[in-house]
C-alpha cells in the first residue's frame, strides 16, 4: 500500500509541474511546427527553382520543338493538336478557321477543321476532355441573335446540357478552348449574342477557357481594328503565342481571372460577361468611355482651369480646326478620327461584283438595262412608267451602307450596315464628278461592240438621269442634300430610294424628281422577317417615314416587292398603309432571283409569276378607289398603281417632262425655297404601248427584243 501511494504521489507530482509550465511547453510546440514548416516550403522552393533552371532533367536535353511544340523525345505531349470548330452562315466564319488552321499548321501541329453542322457534339466534345487537344470555336451571330442554321443543333445540345441536371456539370473536364465570335455591334441587342453564350456554356461544363473570349465586328466604325478581318488577325496573334506557350507546359488557364462563367483580364482589358445575352458587353463600354477620355490635364480640368490670353488665340485656332473637321466628317462628336466606310476586305469583294467606287463610301455601276439600250434591245420599267432614257441613266449611291439586311437584297449583303453615319465623310463635289467619270469610262467600253447602236453611245455619254438606288441608303449620306441640288445643276434627275427607316431624313430631303419608299411588307413581324432591320423600333420609325411621305409634294412612289410565302397575303394591311403615305404611284413588282446565298434563304420558290404580280395588283387596285393600273412591264415582273389625279381626261400622264421639272428646280433654289411645286407641274403623257393592257405589254416597240437561250441571266439593275 506504501508503494502504491508513493507511485501516485510521484505522477501527481509531475502532473502538477506540467500544469504549472503549461505556457512554455505550448510555446516550445509551436516552434516546432512552425520550424517545421519553414523546412518544407525552403525545401520545395529549391527544388521548383533546380527544375526551372534545367528542365532537360525532364523533358529532353534539345530546345529545338519536334512538332512545332515539343521536343520528339519528349516523353509527355502538352498539345496533341488544334480542333477548329466553325459555324457561317456567310462564309466569313469558315475562312476564317481555313486561316487559322493553316497558321497553326506552321507550327507542325495536327489540325483539324469542323463544320459544326458535320458533328455530333455529345460523342466528340467528350472525347476532347482527355485527348490533350485545344478546341477553337469560330461561331457568327445571325437574325435575331440565333445561331447560323448549321451551328443550331451544336449550340441547343450545348444549351441543354449546360442547364440539364442530369448532366454532370464535370461533363467536360478536361477539354481546354477558346472562342472567337463574329457580330455586327450595328444590332445592338443581339451583338455576338452566340459566342458569348457558348463560352458560358463551356464553362459551366467546366471545360477551361485558354485564353479570354474575344469578338470580331463586322461594324467598321465600332470595331476595334477597323474590320471584323483585322479583329480577327489580331485574335490569332495572339492565340498562336498562348498555343507556343502551352506546347511548353504551361499550365496558366488564362489570361485572366475566370469566374462565374466570365472573364475579367488583366490590365485594361474589361470583364467579358457570358450572362449578358442582351445589350453591349462591358468592354464595348470601358472602349467607348475611353474614347471620350480627355488627352491632357487642361481638358479634364474643370470651371477653374485658367487660360493664359497669350494661349487664346491657339486655343481658338485649334476650334476653329477641329469644328471644320467634325463638320466635314474627319472626325466624330469625341475628337477621334473617323474610319473609313470601305475596308479592304470590302473594297476587294466589292470591286469583284462591278463596282467602281468612290472614295470612301460611294459607288456606280453600271445597269444591265443600260447596256441592253445601248444594243437596241429595250429599257428598264423606269422607262416605260416614267419615260426616262435607260443607257442615259447613271446607277449609283452616295452610302453604301444600308439599315437592314433584306432577305432578298441583289448585293448578298457584302454592303456594311449600320443606323447612323460614323465614317469618314467625302465631299458631294468629289464624289459626282468622280461618279460621272467612272460611269462614262463604262460606257466608253462599249464602243465597237457588236449591236450596240452609234447614236445612242454618243447620247449615253451626257448622263440624263440617277437612279440613287445601286445599293445601301443614300438618305444616310448626311450632304444628301448638297448632292441632289449638284445633281439637278447638271441638268440630271434624280430617282431616290429610302428603305424608311429615316423618317427625320426623308423631312428634311429637299425636291427630288421622284422620291421612293421601299414597303417590303405590311406588318411589322413580316417586315422584321423580310427587311432584318437593326432599328429597335423599326416599325415605328417604318410608319413615320410614310407619314413623312405624304407630306411631300414631288412625285412618290411606294415601291412593293412580294416575296411568295413572305409576304403576298397581306393585302388589306398594304391598303392601310397606301391610306397613311397617300404615295402617287405604288410599284408591285415580283421578287428578283439573285442566286444562291449563305445569307439568305430565298430559293427561286418564293419568286411569283407575272400572272400572280397582275392578280395581286388588280386585288390591290379594288382595295383602293382613288387608284387604276395604268402600266404594265412584263420583262420586269412589275406592274405601276397611279393615283386617279394622273389620269387627266381619259389619258395616264404618268410619265415625267424632265425640261419642267428642271426649270421648277432652278425657280426653287433661286427662291430661297419659297416657290414650291407640286408633281402635277411636271407630268407627261404616258404613249400608249407602255399602258396596262397594251398588245406590247410595257416593250418600247422603237427596240428589238432580245431573247437569251440557255444562258445565265444578268439579274444587276435597279
Amino acid at each position: 500500500l506504501d508503494v502504491s501511494m508513493d507511485t501516485w504521489s510521484y505522477f501527481y507530482t509531475c502532473l502538477v509541474s506540467i500544469w504549472l509550465h503549461r505556457f512554455y511547453i505550448y510555446s516550445a510546440v509551436a516552434f516546432g511546427i512552425s520550424l517545421w514548416i519553414v523546412i518544407q516550403f525552403t525545401t520545395t522552393r529549391t527544388k521548383r527553382k533546380k527544375s526551372h533552371r534545367n528542365p532537360s532533367s525532364s523533358e529532353g536535353t534539345s530546345d529545338k520543338l519536334g512538332n512545332g511544340c515539343a521536343p520528339p523525345q519528349a516523353q509527355e505531349v502538352h498539345v496533341a493538336g488544334v480542333k477548329i470548330f466553325y459555324g457561317s452562315q456567310t462564309g466569313t466564319a469558315k475562312r476564317f478557321a481555313k486561316a487559322l488552321a493553316e497558321a497553326v499548321t506552321s507550327l507542325n501541329l495536327p489540325v483539324e477543321v469542323i463544320n459544326m453542322g458535320d458533328y455530333d457534339p455529345e460523342d466528340g466534345l467528350a472525347e476532347e476532355t482527355s485527348s490533350r487537344n485545344i478546341c477553337v470555336f469560330l461561331v457568327a451571330t445571325y437574325t435575331e441573335g440565333q445561331p447560323p442554321e448549321s451551328a443550331a443543333w451544336f449550340c441547343k445540345w450545348l444549351e441543354e446540357a449546360a442547364h440539364d441536371f442530369r448532366v454532370g456539370k464535370s461533363f467536360l473536364q478536361g477539354l481546354r478552348y477558346a472562342v472567337f465570335g463574329l457580330g455586327n455591334s450595328a444590332y445592338v441587342d443581339h451583338y455576338n449574342t452566340v459566342g458569348r453564350r457558348m463560352d458560358k456554356w463551356l464553362w459551366m461544363l467546366s471545360a477551361s477557357r485558354i485564353m479570354t473570349r474575344a469578338e470580331g465586328d463586322s461594324n467598321v466604325a465600332q470595331s476595334k481594328h477597323g474590320s471584323i478581318e483585322a479583329d480577327f488577325e489580331a485574335w490569332k496573334a495572339k492565340f498562336l503565342t498562348r498555343l507556343q506557350a502551352l506546347c511548353k507546359g504551361e499550365k496558366k488557364p488564362c489570361s485572366g481571372k475566370c469566374k462565374k462563367g466570365k472573364c475579367k483580364s488583366s490590365g485594361k482589358q474589361s470583364k467579358e460577361s457570358s450572362d449578358h445575352e442582351h445589350g453591349t458587353s462591358e468592354q464595348e463600354n470601358t472602349e467607348a468611355e475611353e474614347l471620350f477620355e480627355t488627352s491632357s490635364e487642361e481638358e479634364a480640368g474643370g470651371t477653374d482651369s485658367v487660360i493664359d490670353v497669350e494661349d487664346l488665340g491657339n486655343i481658338m485656332g485649334h476650334m476653329k480646326k477641329a469644328k471644320v473637321l467634325l463638320l466635314q466628317g474627319v472626325w466624330n462628336a469625341a475628337g477621334a478620327e473617323r474610319r473609313e466606310m470601305i475596308t479592304p476586305a470590302l473594297r476587294e469583294a466589292l470591286t469583284k461584283q462591278g463596282y467602281k467606287l468612290i472614295g470612301s463610301h460611294s459607288g456606280v455601276k453600271l445597269c444591265r438595262w443600260t447596256k441592253s439600250m445601248l444594243r437596241g434591245r429595250g429599257g428598264c420599267y423606269k422607262h416605260t412608267f416614267y419615260g426616262i432614257e435607260s443607257h442615259r441613266c447613271m446607277e449609283a449611291t452616295p452610302s453604301l451602307a444600308c439599315a437592314n439586311k433584306c432577305v432578298f437584297c441583289w448585293r448578298h449583303h457584302t454592303n456594311p450596315v449600320g443606323t447612323e453615319w460614323r465614317w469618314k465623310m467625302d465631299q458631294p463635289e468629289v464624289i459626282l464628278q468622280e461618279a460621272l467619270e467612272k460611269h462614262q469610262n463604262m460606257i466608253r467600253q462599249f464602243k465597237g461592240v457588236s449591236g450596240v447602236k452609234a447614236a445612242r453611245l454618243e447620247e449615253a455619254l451626257a448622263v440624263k438621269h440617277c437612279a440613287l438606288s445601286l445599293v445601301g441608303e443614300p438618305i444616310m449620306y448626311p450632304h444628301i442634300n448638297s448632292f441632289v441640288r449638284l445633281l439637278h445643276q447638271h441638268g440630271i434627275s434624280t430617282f431616290l430610294v429610302t428603305n424608311a427607316q429615316f423618317p427625320e431624313e426623308i423631312r428634311r430631303l429637299e425636291p427630288v424628281t421622284q422620291l421612293y419608299v421601299s414597303v417590303d411588307a405590311s406588318t411589322k413581324e413580316s417586315l422584321r422577317r423580310i427587311d432584318r432591320p437593326l432599328f429597335k423600333d423599326f416599325w415605328q420609325r417604318f410608319l413615320d417615314s410614310l407619314k413623312a411621305l405624304a407630306e411631300k409634294q414631288q412625285r412618290t412612289v411606294y415601291r412593293l416587292t412580294l416575296v411568295k410565302a413572305w409576304n403576298v397575303d397581306e393585302l388589306k394591311a398594304y391598303a392601310d398603309l397606301i391610306s397613311l403615305g397617300k404615295p402617287d404611284f405604288i410599284e408591285v413588282k415580283g421578287v428578283t432571283y439573285c442566286g444562291e446565298s449563305s445569307a439568305s434563304s430565298l430559293t427561286m420558290a418564293n419568286v411569283p409569276w407575272h400572272g400572280e404580280v397582275l392578280s395581286f395588283a388588280q386585288e390591290l387596285a379594288r382595295l383602293l378607289p382613288e387608284y387604276g393600273i395604268a402600266c404594265e412591264h412584263e420583262h420586269s415582273n412589275c406592274l405601276l398603281l397611279a393615283h386617279s389625279k394622273f389620269q387627266v381626261d381619259g389619258e395616264w400622264r404618268t410619265w415625267i417632262d424632265y425640261g419642267r421639272f428642271q426649270e421648277l428646280v432652278r425657280e426653287h433654289e433661286r427662291s430661297g425655297s419659297s416657290r414650291t411645286f407640286t408633281a402635277a407641274e411636271y407630268t407627261a403623257r404616258t404613249p400608249p404601248w407602255a399602258l396596262f393592257g397594251a398588245r406590247e405589254r410595257g416593250f418600247d416597240p422603237l427596240d428589238v427584243r432580245f431573247q437569251r437561250r440557255n444562258k445565265a441571266r444578268d439579274i444587276s439593275g435597279c
